[in-house]
């Protein structure tokens, strides 16, 4: 189904409401990249101009519980949306661009709805079965990408929280998984969880750091 073209009256915010002449239009968006530990998770959403959601912004500008309430309008206003990921053990395989680009296309290929068009955040694009446009900064100014952002950001905060019910001594209800002095000291201290990017460079220096200690233990238990 096609939804109506919004007057003016109805925008309900300075992004533009992205509609293609061919049809329906998605926007895709991911986050996680930089983190150290944790997927890469992604959203597609298609938009619904008869029901205009108030406030999208860019995920990252926008408080947490402002994106909890978003997430929810979001998920229940849209004429369709998904989201995807790509594991820990994907990123280490493909690495983190490939990775973030299957996260991507997952999303897209989801939807419930096909889209005539579908508008990535930022400047590469995921192989897809049809035409995509990349937009640099295009979550601060696509309302369906500021979406996926929202859908994005949301989503992965919670895995960081199930992941910190599981690995409290890493600490990533608070830092999400990124590589704070805090999230380095306890990688130091503990090595690496089945959740850690192990192609990720200080995650590297940390299990090969647990394999010397490991080893040099194992020398003195055997000298003495």
């Amino acid at each position: 189904m096609r939804s109506r073209k919004s007057s003016s009256a109805e925008a309900p915010s300075q992004l533009t409401f992205s509609f293609d002449t061919m049809g329906l239009v998605a926007g895709v968006d991911e986050a996680g990249r930089g983190p150290l530990a944790g997927p890469v998770v992604a959203a597609a959403v298609i938009l619904d101009e008869l029901q205009p959601i108030l406030g999208l912004a860019d995920s990252k500008v926008l408080t947490e519980r402002r994106r909890e309430l978003l997430f929810d309008e979001i998920r229940a206003k849209a004429l369709a949306f998904c989201i995807a990921e790509a594991s820990a053990a994907e990123i280490d395989q493909l690495n983190i661009l490939q990775a973030t680009l299957l996260a991507m296309k997952r999303a897209v290929e989801g939807l419930r709805l096909k889209p005539a068009k579908v508008l990535v955040d930022g400047n590469r694009l995921p192989l897809l079965k049809m035409p995509a446009e990349a937009i640099v900064k295009g979550d601060a100014k696509v309302q369906a990408i500021s979406a996926a952002s929202i859908l994005a950001k949301v989503t992965r905060d919670r895995l960081c929280l199930e992941m910190d019910a599981r690995w409290p001594q890493y600490g990533f209800a608070i830092h999400k998984g990124y590589p704070t002095p805090a999230h380095q000291e306890a990688l130091r201290l503990h090595g690496p969880c089945p959740q850690h990017r192990q192609s990720f460079a200080p995650v590297r220096r940390a299990t090969l750091a647990l394999a010397l200690s490991s080893s040099s233990s194992v020398t003195l238990t055997s000298s003495s």
